[in-house]
């Protein structure tokens, strides 16, 4: 996909075919069947489709690394060396966030510094500092008109405030352009944003 025209960072999907992600997670369609899986980089189909869904995270990351970032199995198995991410009993967990800062600056020299506790208000702030985020929000964000049914347990990544503070970020798992790249008010985002993050330059 080409880069997004108002921020200029990189757009990408966490599934390896964006056309699909609609299908995938509103339909129950088999990630197994994904034809482009190869370009994620997995070693094998099932471990693509094991973990595609659990790598918004890492691939709100590849995003703030722009074209030269590696494949996102790549950066999969570097955070499983740092423990950003664990597979045990076949139960996968993360993205932790401290042992993920600790990858993003010892493999890629990013200033990266994790926000346990954080408002709209200093997202905002840290933007203007010309700082990246990836912030927790509930997955429904792709459809803000509607009442927010949680916050947390999906990440995505805001790059910009604009003129009229409106907050502009990036979903891994938006389902069409609209909600790859969007904009909203804080007062829309804020339901769905579970207070905790990671901050990068």
């Amino acid at each position: 996909m080409p880069p997004c025209t108002d921020c200029g960072r990189s757009v990408l999907t966490q599934f390896a075919s964006p056309d699909l992600v609609a299908p995938i997670v509103y339909e129950g369609f088999d990630r197994a069947a994904d034809p482009a899986w190869r370009t994620s980089g997995a070693a094998t189909l099932d471990d693509y489709a094991r973990w595609c869904g659990h790598l918004c995270g890492l691939t709100c990351f590849r995003m703030t690394l722009g074209p030269s970032a590696p494949p996102l199995f790549a950066l999969r198995d570097g955070a499983l060396e740092y423990g950003a991410y664990t597979d045990v009993d076949g139960v996968i967990k993360g993205m932790v966030y401290a042992p993920f800062a600790e990858y993003a600056r010892d493999a890629f020299g990013v200033d990266a510094e994790v926000h346990r506790h954080l408002s709209v208000a200093e997202i905002g702030a840290l933007l203007d500092e010309g700082r990246q985020v990836i912030a927790s929000v509930h997955f429904e964000i792709r459809r803000p008109h509607l009442p927010s049914p949680g916050r947390g347990g999906h990440l995505v990544l805001l790059t910009a405030r604009t003129a009229e503070g409106r907050l502009h970020f990036h979903n891994p798992s938006g389902v069409d352009a609209a909600t790859r790249t969007a904009v909203l008010t804080p007062d829309t985002f804020e339901p769905f944003f579970a207070g905790r993050g990671v901050s990068l330059r």
